[in-house]
């Protein structure tokens, strides 16, 4: 009824099997992950930097790019030349706090104590940036 399997199976069911394609562990898989998160918040920060230059803003820029370098095994993370677009500055800090969320969370799982610090910082540093009144401008 059935024709019998004749060729191996692309998938590797038995254990111990060696595969002809690379694997990555968990603990690389959650640092590229953790990385990336971090690198977009980084380019967040820029942003803002550039739409509302602030030495807050500076310092957490250099602290992400170290995390972003270290994780990367010491490349140095490509950085934005933002010129202040057309994104709103409460707009940037909800996404910045948004991207500095998924990082805590990876940062948590891989129990990666410097990061998870810098993403709860960061995490507060926009709520508290989106909590402040903001300025109105006037209109005519």
């Amino acid at each position: 009824m059935y024709e019998p399997i004749r060729t191996k199976s692309v998938h590797s069911t038995m254990a111990g099997t060696p595969s002809d394609f690379p694997h990555r562990s968990r603990e690389e898989e959650l640092d590229i992950q953790l990385g990336g998160h971090l690198a977009a918040l980084l380019a967040v920060t820029d942003e803002l930097r550039a739409a509302a230059p602030s030495a807050d803003l500076d310092e957490a820029a250099e602290r992400l790019a170290a995390q972003v370098s270290r994780l990367r095994g010491g490349v140095a993370p490509v950085r934005t030349s933002a010129s202040g677009g057309e994104a709103g500055i409460a707009a940037l800090h909800r996404r910045a706090h948004d991207l500095a969320g998924r990082a805590l969370v990876v940062a948590a799982s891989r129990a990666d104590t410097s990061a998870a610090i810098l993403a709860a910082e960061r995490m507060d540093a926009h709520a508290a940036a989106l909590a402040e009144p903001q300025e109105l401008t006037g209109v005519g």
